[in-house]
């Protein structure tokens, strides 16, 4: 396998390593009645697990077990539900933070699971719970990459530059779009979903940035440019824009900052540098291979979910003997 190079600028400025990939196969499937329309999952530091599919007007809960509680919201009405969630979130309360896409809104719901908040936010695709009860909101209609607000739904800071890639100005917004991860210490990681180079930017919580992560190897160049070509095409065409994604799921660590990118089934982890550190390709038990579009990074394990697969749980890769071989 090629040498595959990551830029990180700001920090580690550009850096090379020949990494053998490897192969993982999950350990077991949970919460197996979730299957197509999968969107997100995450934790809340009383390890209860939280699960967003579309369409669907509600968040579905379930404890560590894998028991489910319920559902957020609680009761379901026009002014609480969620029309399209396109992302989800949790803080370590438990408060539930819901991408509404097709409600052109940010939701927020207590403990309880009532709405507690409800902020107009055109097409939201990602959120993100902060520190002091901020709220990081990515869409595909703001003229920057973040949006922070605060706690009564005011914006308090935005930040974060587009790429220019097209002449079009919907086509550019396009592009942009992304996810958005936190860690415990409030850093902020934006990983773009349509980029002809897969891209990962991490920002401390007032908007600057610490470093990019680039993927601009020989590898990745033949995707690449395939990807600046059909830009161009759209570019001169009026058609809504339509992209496979590049970026389909981005992972932090929340205590030791490591990051994980999904590209398709392929699964690439990063130190708290940006240095890039492992390749694995992943697989369920009956061999199909998983393509998370959300990944859940905990201490001994990573939950992958797929759409339509399910949510799989894997040993953490990173940690020793718990990866065989490329076949």
């Amino acid at each position: 396998m090629p040498a595959m190079v990551f830029t990180a600028l700001g920090i580690a400025g550009v850096a090379r390593a020949q990494v053998e990939e490897r192969e993982i196969q999950a350990t077991a499937r949970l919460f197996p009645e979730i299957g197509p329309g999968l969107r997100a999952i995450r934790r809340d530091s009383a390890g209860r697990y939280y699960v967003l599919t579309a369409p669907s007007a509600a968040v579905r809960v379930y404890a560590s077990d894998g028991k489910p509680l319920g559902l957020v919201p609680a009761s379901p009405s026009k002014a609480s539900d969620v029309v399209y969630g396109q992302g989800l979130d949790v803080d370590p309360a438990g408060r539930v933070y819901v991408a509404d896409r097709g409600g052109n809104a940010v939701r927020v719901y207590d403990t309880s699971g009532r709405i507690a908040l409800s902020i107009p936010v055109a097409a939201p695709t990602s959120v993100a719970a902060l520190p002091g009860g901020e709220i990081a909101v990515a869409s595909a209609r703001s003229t920057h990459l973040v949006e922070v607000y605060d706690q009564q739904g005011k914006v308090v800071r935005e930040f974060g530059d587009p790429s220019e890639l097209a002449e079009r100005a919907d086509l550019n917004q396009f592009l942009n779009i992304g996810q958005l991860v936190t860690d415990s210490a409030g850093h902020i990681y934006y990983a773009f979903s349509y980029l002809p180079e897969p891209t990962v930017r991490k920002y401390n919580r007032y908007g600057y940035a610490a470093f990019e992560i680039s993927m601009v190897t020989l590898e990745y160049q033949p995707e690449a440019q395939a990807v600046r070509r059909e830009i161009e095409q759209q570019d001169r065409r009026r058609s809504a824009p339509s992209f496979k994604t590049v970026v389909s799921a981005l992972g932090v660590d929340a205590d030791t900052q490591e990051i994980w990118v999904a590209l398709g089934d392929q699964l690439l982890h990063f130190d708290r540098e940006g240095n890039h550190r492992e390749t694995f390709r992943a697989f369920n038990r009956e061999g199909a291979r998983v393509e998370p579009i959300s990944i859940l990074v905990e201490p001994n394990r990573l939950l992958l979910a797929a759409d339509p697969l399910g949510i799989y749980e894997f040993a953490r890769p990173d940690k020793p003997s718990t990866t065989s071989p490329k076949r």
